[in-house]
């Protein structure tokens, strides 16, 4: 176990590497933030002192070991636009991006795993094709109408659920969080089920097809042969074997949640990382961008050693030592 961590931590570390250097090269060809944040009328030597302020007169390579140095030592830059740490800002809307990624997740999970179970196992009833021809709706239709279309069908014409904004909070640990209030969890319905849509879909389509590939092993048959009642050949023998992929497919689903909730937190208004680079893409900030975009890479690498790790847990038959 301690060689599999070791390799995987310098894999990660290679991984960060590439992916700053992509990053800011990327991020540093997408246009000019002097046009934006400084003003049409400044005069030129105004521009030229502000361009220093912010570090832009130097070549790109000597910035971007300037980024390097700063974020080994935890600096990802400073905003130009709020003149503060990125990543103070990131981690100040990061509960808000989390919570609603953790609601999407979990609402995922409760609601596809049951409905993909029922699929699979009565796979020619009236039931199983519904749940199946609803799964390709999930798939099919895109975020941002389905979000204008939950706001106007239960914010506007019904007024069961506000339309917008994260509501109210209560801080724990420093930390404001809405899941603890009514008030908080009314505004984060709509938006998580906009964002689970699509992983609903996902986890029953995977959950049907592994039960129906597990149903015809010979251990499944065995138990059977057992006189093994209904309900201990499904979740002791059937359901354990199914949870890997459903276990892999929702741990990488939970990290795009995090990475691609911009469409869902700009439609409602969620003061999350989301709606923050989205709000620093139009004003070319920089810092912002690119640590935003990195820590979605850290993020993505820790749920990947995670879920690798759950392997072990859910199949000892899985070698984490393996070639």
């Amino acid at each position: 176990m301690s060689v599999y961590l070791l390799r995987r931590l310098i894999q990660a570390v290679g991984v960060v590497l590439a992916m700053s250097l992509i990053v800011f090269v990327g991020v540093f060809a997408i246009g000019d933030p002097v046009e934006i944040l400084i003003s049409p009328d400044a005069d030129q030597m105004e521009r030229e002192r502000a361009i220093k302020a912010l570090g832009l007169d130097l070549p790109l390579w000597q910035q971007y070991g300037i980024f390097l140095g700063k974020a080994l030592q935890g600096d990802l830059g400073r905003s130009f636009v709020f003149n503060e740490p990125a990543l103070t800002l990131i981690m100040q809307r990061m509960p808000a991006t989390l919570e609603l990624a953790l609601a999407a997740t979990f609402g995922a999970i409760l609601i596809g795993l049951p409905l993909g179970l029922y699929a699979g196992l009565r796979p020619n009833s009236v039931g199983s094709k519904a749940i199946m021809a609803g799964s390709i709706l999930g798939f099919s239709l895109p975020t941002f109408w389905v979000g204008l279309m939950l706001i106007m069908v239960f914010a506007v014409q019904l007024g069961w659920l506000p339309s917008t904004g994260r509501g109210e909070t209560v801080t724990i640990l420093g930390t404001r969080w809405s899941f603890f209030t009514m008030d908080g969890l009314a505004h984060m319905v709509m938006p998580a089920l906009n964002l689970a849509l699509f992983k609903i879909s996902l986890v029953i389509r995977l959950t049907r097809a592994g039960v129906r590939e597990t149903m015809l092993m010979d251990y499944v048959k065995f138990a059977r042969a057992k006189g093994l009642s209904p309900f201990r050949v499904t979740f002791v023998h059937v359901f354990k074997n199914i949870l890997i992929p459903v276990v892999t497919v929702t741990g990488l689903e939970f990290g795009s949640t995090i990475a691609f909730s911009v469409v869902t937190e700009s439609i409602f208004a969620w003061p999350g990382m989301g709606k923050l680079i989205i709000d620093s893409i139009n004003v070319l900030d920089r810092p912002v961008i690119v640590a935003y975009l990195m820590i979605i890479v850290l993020m993505f690498i820790t749920i990947n050693l995670i879920v690798d790790l759950t392997y072990s847990v859910l199949d000892p038959r899985v070698r984490l030592e393996g070639k």
